[in-house]
């Protein structure tokens, strides 16, 4: 991100939709001042009442506030009144706004799983990825937060030989989801593995599961247990 001037929306920007930024992709942080793409900060607006609502679709009508996709940041911005200042009015944000938005930012990556599940671009199961990744289909390795280290360590040993082979190129590895998330999405028990497989959804469930790891997570849910 880039370090911009502290001041309002330019005045050929009615709206305050990150005019600062001289690409029309990007937005500005409201708490840091530093502009960057869209998909590294979550979009806030005012319901009618003034209160502060996520708007994760970036599709609701009103001024956009935009803060640094992470947990951290967002709870700055709740804490010290950024959205209020921002928003030149009053502006009510609930102290349980970031547990908010980690809950939808995870049932959106959940949901963007299932939906990769259903069209064929993933693969759920320790052998199922080992296969997949022998075949030089994997684009992400998906591993459950709450997972045990023995499983993960040996698929993310197996992707180094297919990179020295030339089998894959560098593959990331995200646990963005506790294992009963992914399950839940899945339509199955707890899932510990899974690979997205090249395909056209690959851009999108990577957008997701990538959105939420940066936002960072809390301690396991009650109802996740190590595996």
């Amino acid at each position: 991100m880039v370090k911009k001037p502290d001041g309002e929306a330019h005045a050929a920007d009615p709206q305050g939709e990150g005019a600062e930024a001289t690409d029309p992709s990007e937005r500005r942080c409201i708490v840091s001042g530093e502009s960057g793409p869209k998909g590294g900060l979550i979009r806030f607006v005012l319901d009618p009442e003034g209160r502060v609502v996520p708007d994760l679709a970036e599709k609701l009508p009103g001024r956009g506030l935009w803060v640094t996709g992470t947990r951290a940041m967002l709870e700055k911005a709740v804490a010290k009144g950024h959205f209020a200042r921002a928003a030149k009015a009053s502006a009510s944000a609930d102290s349980g706004l970031p547990d908010l938005v980690e809950r939808l930012l995870a049932r959106r990556a959940a949901d963007t799983l299932g939906l990769a599940r259903k069209a064929g671009a993933l693969e759920a199961g320790f052998e199922k990825v080992m296969t997949a990744i022998d075949r030089g289909r994997v684009v992400c390795l998906i591993e459950a937060r709450d997972g045990a280290e023995d499983g993960r360590r040996k698929l993310e040993q197996r992707l180094r030989v297919a990179k020295e082979q030339g089998i894959l190129p560098d593959v990331p590895v995200l646990s963005p989801l506790w294992a009963y998330e992914m399950g839940l999405a899945l339509g199955r028990g707890n899932v510990i593995h899974a690979a997205l497989i090249q395909g056209r959804m690959q851009a999108k469930v990577m957008a997701d599961l990538v959105r939420l790891e940066r936002y960072g997570r809390k301690d396991s849910p009650e109802n996740a247990r190590s595996l």
